[in-house]
């Protein structure tokens, strides 16, 4: 099975509105709900793709528990931790109008040192039987900021390959305890190195110690530095639409493919296409299996020359 770490979960709301103006009323058209939290997006699209999947992080309080009833009737087993404090809502308002999306978050719950135990004694316990392990998204408060790199040492000690998707201090931190991917976008890649530049700042990112490093480059796709290469990886024609959880998408495909053993274009090409089916989706968060379908097969990926 694939493993899933979501330690700041939300209850991920979207409201369609006809067109968003700043300062009026809307007359909200379309509310959905849904478990969120990036390694909760991770874990339904790869059980959309077939894949034995497992959640864990933290729920708690009424809205913890309206998650957890969402979470219920689909195929990601819930191994989340119950906290005390009340989980986060986000809320997506998307201008039907535009195809443009407005999003707020709330913080999330404050996590106690003993929940905080009690999280790595469950996350040790399921890393027994894993394939491969994420370790996605923002820290709640209350957790310090080199948790993830704890359980970067923890997965490779279990020797589980495991994916960090992180930003700040958290991701400057769980690099340095060498996983074996991060997927950083070109913003969290610039604040890590220092360089604008992707091929530089992406190679920059591996030397820090990851094994390879996924740079997300928005419409235009990937670039990755890996033990095979450097490669560059991206849609055939840009995607209009909610952008909200494309990212996600695309470390699903990239954990899939590790657990298949595809070579790294390959693993690329899903990456890719998992996240313009993202964005082309009706439903924040969700990819339209048509839309990935066709776009799989016309990414195109290309060997790039290492940064000097």
């Amino acid at each position: 099975m694939i493993l899933t770490v979501t330690l700041n979960t939300a209850l991920d709301l979207t409201y369609r509105v006809p067109a968003l103006t700043p300062h009026a009323s809307h007359r909200v058209t379309q509310v959905i709900e849904r478990p969120g939290g990036k390694g909760l997006n991770v874990a339904r699209v790869l059980a959309a793709l077939g894949h034995e999947t497992v959640a864990t992080g933290f729920a708690g309080g009424a809205t913890g528990a309206t998650l957890r009833e969402l979470l219920a009737p689909t195929s990601v087993r819930d191994e989340l931790v119950e906290t005390a404090g009340t989980t986060r809502r986000t809320v997506a308002v998307v201008d039907t109008a535009t195809g443009d999306t407005t999003q707020l978050n709330e913080p999330g719950p404050a996590v106690t040192a003993a929940e905080w135990t009690a999280f790595r004694g469950r996350f040790a316990e399921l890393l027994d039987g894993a394939r491969a392990v994420a370790l996605c998204g923002s820290l709640p408060p209350g957790i310090h900021v080199g948790a993830y790199a704890e359980l970067v040492r923890l997965a490779r000690a279990a020797a589980v390959p495991v994916l960090l998707d992180t930003s700040g201090e958290p991701l400057r931190r769980g690099i340095a305890a060498r996983p074996d991917l991060v997927k950083p976008n070109a913003d969290e890649l610039a604040h890590l190195t220092g360089s604008r530049e992707p091929r530089r700042a992406t190679h920059d990112a591996r030397r820090r110690g990851a094994h390879a490093v996924i740079s997300s480059l928005g419409p235009e796709g990937l670039l990755a530095a890996t033990p095979d290469g450097l490669w560059r990886a991206a849609p055939p024609a840009p995607v209009r639409g909610n952008p909200t959880g494309a990212g996600d998408s695309a470390v699903a495909g990239l954990l899939a493919g590790l657990v298949e053993g595809l070579p790294w274009p390959d693993r690329l090409a899903r990456a890719v296409a998992l996240s313009a089916a993202t964005v082309l989706s009706p439903v924040a968060g969700e990819f339209d299996p048509t839309a990935y379908e066709d776009l799989l097969p016309r990414v195109k990926v290309t060997s790039e020359p290492e940064a000097a």
